[in-house]
């Protein structure tokens, strides 16, 4: 939790480096995540002409299913946020950024670090999480009379399915020598 009074004490920005424990939380907010940890920020809260800066960098690992086969996946993620925050004071001023959502309106005397890095770690989750054997084409699933194909499979069995059908591929290699 870091106050504004202490932020805009600091006239080069109250600098933090925090280890938090979000796992709970954002497995709540999220059901597919299966866990989160090793999170940890490091960066700069700082102030200026009414607005709040919010800089750090963000590193954690996930756990998520894939999405072909539901095994367990960790990634290990890094990222660089920035947000920027208006006190309810200045919401006149700075009703431009807020309107094109370049500013988050501050309700109360602080900026919640916790909520900062859940809410960025929940934005950042992949649609696509796939296992080392998947990403290398390996294992796509099967069962009776059907098959996933790659793209490049399926344009792969149309070509042959066209050539098959060609009337005049019985006369290949006729003429040949």
């Amino acid at each position: 939790m870091l106050t504004l009074a202490e932020i805009r004490k600091q006239a080069e920005g109250l600098a933090f480096d925090v280890t938090l424990d979000l796992n709970d939380v954002l497995k709540k907010r999220n059901a597919d995540i299966i866990s989160v940890d090793d999170i940890h920020a490091v960066g700069l809260a700082s102030y200026d002409d009414g607005l709040y800066l919010l800089h750090y960098q963000l590193t954690y690992r996930i756990t998520l299913p894939s999405s072909r086969s539901m095994q367990p996946v960790t990634l290990a993620e890094k990222e660089v946020v920035d947000e920027v925050f208006v006190e309810t004071s200045h919401l006149v001023s700075k009703k431009d950024l807020i309107e094109q959502n370049l500013a988050l309106v501050l309700e109360g005397d602080s900026i919640d670090l916790k909520e900062s890095v859940a809410d960025n770690i929940l934005l950042s989750i992949p649609l696509s999480v796939l296992t080392e054997e998947e990403i290398a084409g390996e294992g796509l699933p099967s069962g009776k009379d059907w098959t996933v194909m790659t793209e490049e499979q399926y344009a792969s069995l149309q070509a042959e399915k066209q050539k098959e059908a060609n009337p005049f591929s019985a006369l290949d290699g006729l003429f040949e020598d």
